[in-house]
């Protein structure tokens, strides 16, 4: 009897745990193939400055939505930089990290906790709560506040001065486009 064209069926812990970086791997793939080029949001061309508040906040939710990968990239970079001083906070930072990738970002099936289906927008509030909390008792509160406060002004003032019309979305996030630019 042979086995040719048959697809082996074992699973070994081996297989297994391939099986599963494999799938994380292709997740994360999946997740920064949502990235924007970095030359597209450095453009010194496509910067100038709003007309009025309106137009600053339609710029802020156009380019919210077109570069949130990189706007959460830049934000990880930031507070990860801020806690490079503190080697305890850092290294709760990447557990964390590791926690949020794990249950939130690489998970493929619903998360089940005691028999109970557990939604993503409740794992988002327990992470987040989680993060913070944990982050504060590493005793670099200030660094961790005034780092997430320096991302989001970057953000924002990144998101205000890049002008939205030479943006070229795809077909995925060209609802939220239309939704979020200025009418004419």
């Amino acid at each position: 009897m042979t086995n040719y064209g048959t697809i082996p069926t074992s699973s070994s812990p081996t297989n297994v745990s391939r099986e599963y970086i494999s799938r994380a791997k292709a997740r994360f793939q999946e997740g920064l193939a949502t990235r924007r080029p970095w030359r597209e949001i450095a453009d010194i061309h496509s910067f100038s400055l709003p007309r009025s508040f309106s137009e600053a906040v339609a710029r802020v939710k156009t380019n919210l939505a077109y570069f949130s990968v990189n706007y959460a990239i830049v934000a990880l970079a930031i507070v990860f930089l801020s806690l490079l001083w503190h080697p305890i906070s850092l290294i709760v930072f990447l557990a964390m990290l590791a926690v949020w990738l794990f249950l939130y970002f690489l998970r493929d099936e619903p998360l089940v906790v005691f028999g109970r289906l557990v939604s993503d927008k409740i794992v988002l509030i327990v992470l987040g709560v989680l993060t913070i909390f944990v982050l504060l008792l590493t005793d670099a509160t200030t660094e961790i506040l005034s780092s997430l406060l320096v991302a989001v002004v970057v953000v924002l003032v990144h998101a205000a001065v890049r002008r939205t019309d030479n943006l070229y979305p795809d077909e995925e996030s060209a609802g939220l486009l239309r939704s979020a630019s200025p009418s004419s």
